[in-house]
């Protein structure tokens, strides 16, 4: 058991204790899924160690690329990147809600306001300031993009998300400090119009996308702590997101 001091912010201040860590960030690298249109990750050799006595490489990818923290910007114009967050916005407690039965026969399903309540009659209420983290058990399709997204054009994606109307329970309700998924999306694929993540952005919230190990995590009582790549101005950014579990 590991203890630490956090001064304030959403963890609630006070000590830190935890029996294990738990990364749900996916390593990047060429080959990835990408959002169709989008481009893929890159790395280009700059200096070898044979050649110049270092390695270096260049990288190149987009801001949605692998485990994201998406952006106001994204969606509203003249909106801030991921320069809205301050530090105390990174760090969280987490709940996870697991729909990976429905998932599983229903690719296209939509977390539901019953599912949230559901969740409640077991787990106690929705912590304020919390992330919810959606578990759909998508990441293993991580392997195969096209699985993984369900289809190979932005109009014709499958897989699970947030519905809008649980999402409004979780953002106004519950007053959730946002969300995460280990999908490609905060809604479901077949939301073209992105409805639970411009809701969400509009109110500043967190959105993380494409995380991974969600299995390990247990319903409650975990710490998120999000590190970014701060890209002034973007739409969004690769995340570095470690969960504590007591």
């Amino acid at each position: 058991m590991v203890t630490q001091q956090h001064d304030d912010g959403p963890a609630n201040g006070g000590s830190i204790s935890f029996s294990r860590v738990v990364d749900l960030s996916w390593p990047v690298h060429p080959g990835i899924p990408q959002w169709p249109g989008d481009p893929g990750v890159e790395f280009k050799t700059i200096a070898e160690i044979e050649r110049d006595d270092y390695f270096l490489r260049r990288f190149a990818m987009s801001e949605h690329s692998g485990t994201h923290l998406s952006a106001p910007s994204g969606f509203l114009d003249g909106a801030p990147g991921h320069e809205a967050f301050s530090p105390n916005d990174l760090v969280r407690p987490a709940i996870v809600i697991d729909i990976s039965t429905q998932a599983e026969s229903h690719p296209d399903y939509a977390l539901t306001m019953n599912d949230v309540l559901d969740w409640e009659s077991d787990h106690g209420p929705v912590p304020h300031g919390c992330l919810a983290l959606l578990r759909t058990g998508w990441q293993e399709r991580w392997s195969n993009p096209l699985e993984y997204l369900g289809g190979a054009s932005g109009d014709q994606l499958h897989f699970p998300g947030f519905g809008l109307d649980a999402a409004k329970v979780l953002f106004e309700g519950r007053n959730t400090g946002g969300l995460g998924t280990d999908t490609a999306g905060a809604e479901p694929g077949n939301d073209t119009g992105f409805s639970v993540s411009r809701m969400a952005l509009e109110k500043r919230l967190i959105v993380l996308e494409n995380l991974t190990n969600l299995d390990l995590l247990p319903p409650t009582g975990a710490l998120l702590i999000i590190g970014l790549l701060r890209l002034e101005g973007s739409s969004g950014g690769p995340a570095s997101v470690t969960a504590l579990v007591p």
